[in-house]
């Protein structure tokens, strides 16, 4: 049983659209239901919004309609008004001349398709929104949703609203408010009502846009009005010869029956409760249109940018002729964005990028932070800044060499990252054991393409990604090994067995001795042992391993990372030219 304060919608009354963060444009909204319509127990709450975009200079015109005018009564098609063509999307205002725009199109449906409702195009293509299914995302935003439908079960829309920057943005440029009129509808049945207490019945309340009204109602198990009837009428004829091949039914009275009656409503006498609150509001302009208009606001982003944690805008960053320096998660929290990229240069110098378009150029420094010109950070848009800000740091351990190399000396270091040449290494080595022994030596499966881009140092920035990024290796390389075909060529004594790196290692003994076999299988066998690591206690293991893959602990976690890397590729590269 809910109380009195449900149903006068305090909540719902404090509340402002033009102070939220998600803008409904139009809903059909059952918000609860519970029980059968009716009967003892039921409980609904319903929420309804129809909305127009009106130019600043008809607001006062607006403001004379209400629900029965813009809301869920309004659908949209265009017509004739007169000799005029009216289009879908315009509204007029029943004679007011209001110019207004629905940003939201209501298409009427039929009995198989339920209707459905659309975003009007120009704000789409205006803020460069792309649908995916029932989100309308921000390309140029890092695809961040902007727009989202709702449906029922049945697939009928319930609710479409927008994100309030954007249409803010969009509304500033055009110079218009949006209009909303709302419904909302609380109702429960129950048996007793002494505990609301309203002086009259229905209970009324007028206040700026809004009007509430509450009423107790008595009613019968079914929902119809307490001691009611309802009149019964049957018409139909008389003396009909359905044996006739060709029977009609005449103009004339004849034979005409025609019989009345009431029927009372029965059953134990409830009581509905219903809250109802109607409301006009307006949801406010941007000041500024800085998506639509162009216009320039002032950057809220600030890089430290000198030892001395001396902070510059983003505004100001192109002239100060240096660089910024970043904690390496960044990368990852960069590139890792849908539209987001990692490609490396040289050994330690790549490109990376937030959204689809070009790359920074980034280099690593001896403590393994990360360099960027501060000019490029500079003419980033303010969201990709925002990500890169979350992770700048003061000035420690110089800028790259390599970067520094390439971006003032014009000179780019003639170096190599393992990055780059892992993924090469499995296409030949799959080339050279068909050609050799007629199966490929690395079986593909489904997260092959994901363990294979997240392949970089920038796992490794501390101990624990470190240890996910010798699991990953290892997945990539001793599980994916085609066991099976290598024991063929090379099978294991009776009662032995052998894993895949044991098998591998086999084959390249019988080419160029047991030895250097085991030699160059070494930093593959410390791989997968450190993978363990990722979920045990560390142990001799785990030592061993990192002495078999040659990385020092005592280095920064990206250089860590960089060594494992490296003693993979080299150990790949060596195998193939083994084989």
């Amino acid at each position: 049983m809910m109380d009195q304060k449900w149903f006068e919608m305090p909540d719902v009354r404090r509340r402002k659209l033009n102070n939220a963060v998600w803008i409904p444009l139009r809903a059909a909204q059952t918000v609860e239901s519970t029980d059968k319509h009716g009967y003892l127990g039921f409980r609904e709450e319903f929420f309804g919004v129809g909305s127009i975009a009106v130019p600043l200079d008809k607001k006062a015109n607006a403001e004379t309609l209400g629900w029965q005018d813009i809301g869920l009564r309004y659908t949209h098609r265009g017509g004739m008004d007169g000799n005029r063509y009216v289009p879908a999307d315009f509204f007029d205002g029943y004679g007011l001349n209001l110019n207004a725009v629905a940003l939201v199109l209501a298409q009427t449906g039929n009995a198989d398709d339920p209707p459905e409702w659309h975003l009007h195009q120009d704000f789409a293509i205006t803020l460069r929104l792309k649908r995916e299914g029932d989100l309308w995302l921000a390309t140029e935003e890092g695809y961040i949703e902007v727009v989202r439908l709702r449906r029922d079960d049945d697939g009928s829309p319930n609710l479409l609203e927008i994100r309030a920057e954007h249409l803010k943005d969009y509304l500033c440029a055009r110079g218009m408010a949006l209009y909303i009129s709302s419904y909302r509808n609380r109702e429960e049945v129950i048996a007793d009502v002494s505990h609301i207490n309203w002086a009259e019945d229905p209970m009324r309340e007028a206040f700026g846009g809004d009007r509430w009204e509450g009423r107790r109602t008595e009613v019968s198990e079914g929902g119809d009005p307490f001691g009611s009837s309802a009149a019964v009428m049957f018409l139909g004829r008389e003396g009909i010869d359905v044996r006739e091949d060709v029977p009609a039914i005449g103009p004339s009275d004849e034979n005409i029956v025609y019989k009345h009656w009431s029927k009372k409503f029965e059953g134990k006498k409830l009581i509905r409760i219903q809250g109802e609150l109607w409301r006009n509001e307006w949801v406010e302009a941007a000041d500024q249109s800085p998506r639509v208009r162009g216009d320039n606001l002032p950057s809220s982003v600030f890089f430290v940018i000198d030892a001395k944690g001396t902070r510059c805008s983003a505004d100001r960053l192109e002239g100060t002729g240096g660089w910024l320096w970043f904690r390496p998660e960044v990368i990852r929290a960069a590139s890792n964005r849908r539209g987001g990229g990692l490609r490396w240069y040289t050994r330690n110098t790549g490109g990376v990028k937030n959204s689809p378009g070009s790359y920074l150029h980034f280099g690593v420094n001896m403590l393994g932070l990360v360099n960027i010109y501060a000019k490029d950070i500079g003419l980033l848009s303010e969201w990709e800044q925002q990500i890169w800000a979350g992770f700048n740091v003061s000035p420690e351990g110089g800028v790259s060499e390599e970067l520094l190399a390439a971006q003032a000396a014009g000179r780019p270091a003639d170096t190599q990252a393992p990055e780059e040449y892992l993924p090469k290494a499995f296409v030949l080595l799959n080339e050279a054991t068909t050609a050799k022994f007629g199966f490929r030596l690395f079986r593909e499966h489904a997260d092959s393409p994901s363990l294979m881009a997240n392949a970089h140092r920038f796992r490794a920035t501390d101990q624990a990604g470190f240890f996910a990024l010798a699991k990953d290796l290892a997945r990539l390389i001793a599980d994916s090994i085609d066991t099976a075909s290598i024991q063929k060529i090379v099978a294991p004594p009776k009662g032995e067995k052998w894993g895949s790196l044991k098998s591998l290692e086999k084959v390249l003994a019988e080419r160029i001795g047991p030895e250097k076999a085991r030699s160059l299988l070494g930093p593959l066998v410390g791989i997968y042992e450190l993978r363990h690591a990722d979920a045990h206690l560390a142990g001799n293991h785990i030592d061993e391993g990192f002495e078999l893959a040659h990385v020092d602990r005592a280095q920064p976690f990206v250089f860590q990372g960089h060594r494992l890397l490296q003693s993979c590729v080299s150990s790949l590269y060596a195998i193939l030219e083994a084989l």
